[in-house]
């Protein structure tokens, strides 16, 4: 949505510079190759900016779909940051002989800055999510760090629900707005409003704010290293295997794309 000059080193780029910058394209999409202290130090410098910036946490699943929806693909394709998020990422990336450096999984990305955002004065605001979890995830969050400011509220993304929100966030006039509205809903309707809204930083958080609640537990530490969060949330809630059924079909297509690269070289 908006860049900052080449010149700071911590600044955002959008998908238009990604080909230059660090980055590994996996699915024909560019993701950043960034440790968490660079992603929150880029989100420091787009807070500074006042400008609007859009935020992806690019997992496996993001890359199927974006497959078969042209609109989803752009806003990948055109966010000024774009996150390393699921363990199927590194394995795609190793097949080039390429690494990333961390994970930048989404599900953790609001406990690293909300802590921050509490110090600096940020205001966050959380959209979405079931009836009642955004509300108790403020309320988790806030019980920690009682200086953290957080607005709330639960709209859906229908045309009423989206105008009661827009008029919210303006004029809250947060730092940070996380939508959860789950992919692609969320990240499409930060790409088709975020212009007008002006949030310095936007980022579609799916589930996460279940977990920020304390409705879903967290999944302990050997499963977030292992890179299987997406198993603990799968274990705890069967009814997302349709959603998983991505996963195998990522891997596959992952594999084609590799071999079609070795034949043409």
């Amino acid at each position: 949505m908006s860049n900052l000059s080449k010149q700071d080193e911590h600044a955002p780029y959008s998908g238009s510079q990604r080909q230059s910058r660090a980055s590994i394209t996996i699915l024909g999409v560019p993701v950043h190759n960034l440790t968490y202290d660079d992603a929150l130090a880029r989100i420091r410098a787009m807070i500074k900016t006042k400008d609007p910036h859009q935020i992806v946490t690019v997992n496996p699943e993001f890359l199927v779909i974006a497959r078969h929806n042209a609109a989803f693909r752009n806003v990948l394709l055109n966010a000024d940051l774009a996150l390393a998020d699921g363990v199927g990422l590194q394995l795609a990336a190793l097949l080039q002989g390429r690494r990333f450096v961390s994970r930048v999984p989404g599900s953790e990305l609001v406990y690293r800055l909300a802590p921050i955002a509490a110090a600096e004065g940020w205001r966050l605001f959380f959209l979405g999510a079931r009836p009642g979890i955004a509300t108790r995830a403020a309320a988790q969050l806030q019980a920690r760090l009682p200086d953290l400011q957080i607005e709330v509220n639960s709209a859906d993304p229908t045309p009423e629900g989206t105008a009661a929100a827009l008029a919210h966030v303006r004029a809250a006039r947060p730092d940070i707005l996380l939508v959860a509205y789950g992919a692609p809903t969320q990240d499409l309707w930060i790409a088709r409003h975020g212009m007008t809204l002006g949030v310095p930083v936007m980022i579609g958080v799916g589930g996460t704010l279940d977990f920020v609640a304390g409705v879903i537990p967290r999944p302990p530490k050997v499963w977030h290293t292992l890179g299987l969060e997406w198993l603990y949330r799968l274990w705890q809630e069967p009814w997302r295997w349709r959603r998983q059924l991505r996963l195998p079909l990522f891997v596959l297509l992952v594999i084609f794309e590799r071999l079609r690269a070795l034949v043409r070289n």
